[in-house]
């Protein structure tokens, strides 16, 4: 629960729920970010990593001799050269089972192909030079002899009788059938229902183009037997982990893992890649550091993909336009080989999302995950969250229109109303709080709804279609795992945070460190925040899933109270008074101090910290410091939710679609910094738009990556979005110390229906009811044209 006994916040300045600039904002615009590729240790060599330039085939031998005989080149290594040291596999670690009660079928990846190649991109060798132009050049001489096979590179195709096979044990290329619900009473729902509304939904596979490209670099320590890692992460409490268990085999104290500055993720950084243990490889044989720092086009080959999913969606309502039953029927790709949380979003996240903020009372889905020769899957920007609010937003929209009711009527007759909570959804969450037709309400007020009529004239004589758009959403944030929250006062007057989770951009030291200066009353400029040596943490999980102030925060404020009951026990020796005697309070400027109760005796906390630092023959029962390491036990997810309104202009001659207003009203909880939460939101909200109307990953029927580069996949600009409306209406969380719900990913929950029941809306004067993502100004004319043709 909220702490009740939090002080007056309007008089902090930095306190929870000011908009503090970013703390790393001055070090990064002035370039004294370290990023990984930034880090160089002495005698260090470099790799290159040599990919198969085919999808699919079989590995007959590959030919090193004149990659070696390059000047330079120190070493050339392959899968054959890795076997043997009792390396580990990259491998799925859900517990996911069949409909049928069977378990996943895993692959065990590992980090060079020995037998077949599985995507275009799929590493088979690296070289290791004394300069980075000397490895590119040796990897260029390595000859890869590679029988080829045909190839697959959709879902729905891979399922077929006949298609190419990527692995025995996979027989149909299926990794998971899963299955949730209750078949028969969805089915029964579906009978009785007054109307049925189905769709078929692609929902496109992305790049997910992180503004730095992955980057490492390996160090092995022979005499204690340690292995080191610089690398871009999204926790290395995690990272460690995976490293030493899965795949180095050694205990977890001879790895460390340590990440600077990481410039975006989105998911894709979370876990080990191949090109780790090759490093790693390396520079225990070599004697040397090893540096590996990827290029954009092997980026793009390389990197885990985003979404991916062919969905059947079905939306039962009664009479009245209430929904008896939803049901997603799936196919998920998982690319080539099944990365750490590769099946989630297309399971276990459709069910948690995909009922969104309405009283929905039966769910199914059912999803066949199956192997494609694709660059591999994984979690992006809310990882199977937006898909889901993405399908319901459709389905309902469209049963408005096939029903001939209102669309906002029809959403507030379906809201689960404030009276409900706690309520317990189908898919086995507990929602706390919300106000969602409230929500709803608030922003239709904000988009100026009602003015629509005039905008549209206004567009129509310009000869441009103009539609709106409303995407509701609620999202289920990842449950918040263990995390670390260190609190240690320095010798120097600084104050240091300790925290396994990570900041890839989204400002987590202003926000931490409001956080502490709220519960614990110390300076706000002498916060310091430690967040990327894996040596320092006895806990973390990393950031992801948008929980990361619900488990670093409430590890902070936990970790604050510990500091408080020990400054009690030293300021009662200080002030020579019984320790039930001292209270902890705040001066006029929101510093923390000890006082005598009663007294105007008191003791400010930095000075504390300090006197007992130098304190001469202290007693026993005085703590040595005010120190603290903490470790935050597990809480529930949460469940951010809010409203956008987009509207779109058309041009029906071109296709070209221009998102003209936008505005979200949003349901974060207590918001620590309204500064950083509206930035990770117009984030959200971008990337949105850029999947809803551009991004897009194409292959061949061979299996060769078509959208390789920034020629071939267009991203959103700054001049293809608007001014974005942000308006607050928090109902804070009842499950974690902070009220907070997590934002970082709701941004894409709302923008994808959003922005997608503007373009149909807009197409709608020509009969078109449904096109897919990304609708691109290609798909929007041929949309018009056909409409025109059949009419």
């Amino acid at each position: 629960m909220p702490d009740s006994n939090m002080p007056d916040l309007s008089r902090l300045k930095f306190g929870v729920g000011q908009p503090v600039p970013r703390q790393e904002d001055p070090i990064l615009l002035q370039g004294r970010g370290r990023y990984t590729d930034d880090i160089s240790l002495p005698g260090e060599l470099y790799c290159v990593m040599v990919r198969s330039p085919y999808a699919h085939g079989v590995i007959n031998g590959i030919d090193t001799d004149a990659a070696k005989a390059v000047p330079g080149v120190v070493a050339v290594f392959t899968g054959k050269d890795l076997e043997g040291h009792g390396y580990g596999f990259m491998r799925c670690v859900l517990p996911l089972k069949n409909a049928d009660g069977s378990p996943i079928r895993n692959i065990e990846r590992p980090a060079l192909a020995t037998d077949k190649v599985r995507f275009v991109g799929d590493p088979v060798a690296f070289v290791v030079a004394e300069s980075r132009s000397a490895a590119k050049d040796g990897a260029e001489a390595v000859f890869v002899d590679i029988d080829v096979l045909p190839a697959v590179t959709d879902a729905s195709a891979a399922a077929a009788p006949g298609a190419p096979q990527l692995y025995d044990h996979l027989p149909g290329n299926c990794v998971l059938d899963f299955a949730f619900g209750d078949g028969a009473k969805v089915a029964e729902a579906f009978g009785k229902a007054a109307h049925v509304t189905k769709l078929s939904i692609r929902n496109n596979r992305v790049v997910v183009c992180a503004m730095e490209p992955r980057s490492a670099l390996g160090e092995y320590d022979a005499a204690t037997g340690r292995y080191t890692l610089h690398v871009g992460s999204q926790g290395v409490f995690g990272l460690k982990g995976q490293m030493a268990n899965d795949i180095l085999k050694v205990p977890a104290d001879k790895v460390r893992i340590l990440t600077g500055n990481v410039g975006g993720s989105f998911g894709m950084k979370a876990s080990a890649y191949p090109e780790y243990l090759c490093l790693l490889h390396a520079a225990k044989l070599l004697g040397k550091p090893v540096k590996w720092t990827d290029e954009r086009t092997g980026s793009f080959l390389s990197d885990s993909h985003g979404r991916d999913h062919e969905v059947d969606a079905e939306l039962a309502l009664d009479a009245e336009g209430r929904a008896l039953a939803v049901r997603l029927t799936a196919y998920a790709n998982m690319g080539g080989y099944l990365a750490t949380v590769a099946p989630l979003m297309g399971t276990g996240n459709f069910v948690k999302n995909v009922q969104s903020n309405y009283a929905t009372p039966l769910i199914e889905v059912k999803t066949k995950c199956l192997v494609t020769n694709t660059t591999p899957v994984s979690a992006y920007r809310g990882a199977g969250r937006p898909e889901g609010n993405y399908f319901f937003e459709r389905l309902l929209e469209q049963a408005a229109k096939e029903m001939g009711k209102d669309p906002i009527a029809l959403r507030k007759l379906n809201h689960i109303r404030p009276d409900a909570f706690p309520f317990s959804a189908p898919s086995g969450s507990v929602y706390d709080s919300g106000d969602f037709s409230a929500v709803l309400e608030k922003a239709l007020e904000a988009a100026d709804w009602d003015g629509f009529a005039a905008r549209k004239a206004e567009s129509k004589a310009r000869g441009r279609l103009r539609g709106r758009g409303i995407g509701n959403f609620l999202e289920c944030t990842a449950p918040p795992m263990k995390e670390q929250g260190e609190i240690r006062f320095e010798p120097d007057g600084t104050v240091t945070i300790i925290t396994g989770t990570l900041d890839y951009g989204q400002g987590h030291w202003s926000a931490f460190a409001q956080v502490l200066h709220t519960h614990l009353g110390v300076p706000f400029e002498a916060i310091r925040l430690v967040q990327g040596d894996s040596d320092l943490l006895v806990a973390g999980g990393g950031t992801g899933g948008s929980k990361s102030l619900m488990a670093s925060g409430a590890a902070i404020v936990e970790a604050a109270q510990l500091v408080i009951e020990k400054g009690k026990v030293a300021a009662a020796h200080m002030l020579e008074a019984a320790v039930a005697d001292i209270e902890f309070e705040r001066d006029a400027a929101g510093l923390g101090r000890f006082a005598i109760a009663g007294t105007d005796r008191a003791i400010g906390i930095m000075e504390l910290a300090e006197r007992i630092r130098t304190a001469n023959n202290p007693p026993p029962e005085m703590p040595a410091s005010l120190d603290v390491q903490h470790v935050f036990g597990e809480a529930p997810m949460a469940y951010p939710n809010g409203c956008h309104v987009c509207e779109v202009e058309i041009d029906p001659d071109t296709g070209h679609t221009d998102i003209v207003r936008y505005m979200s009203v949003n349901d974060f909880g207590v918001i620590v910094n309204p500064l950083l939460v509206a930035g990770q939101a117009h984030g959200g909200i971008v990337q949105g738009i850029g999947q809803a109307l551009m991004e897009h990953v194409a292959y061949s029927e061979e299996g060769q990556l078509l959208s390789g580069s920034y020629q071939d996949y267009a991203l959103p600009r700054a001049s293809d979005v608007p001014e974005f409306g942000f308006v607050s209406h928090p109902a804070p969380c009842k499950t974690n110390p902070l009220g907070a719900k997590g934002c970082g990913e709701a941004g894409c929950a709302g923008s994808l229906p959003a922005v997608m029941n503007a373009v149909v809306d807009a197409l709608s004067d020509f009969g078109i009811s449904h096109i897919d993502m990304p609708a691109t100004p290609e798909r929007v004319w041929r949309a018009i044209a056909d409409a025109r043709a059949a009419a």
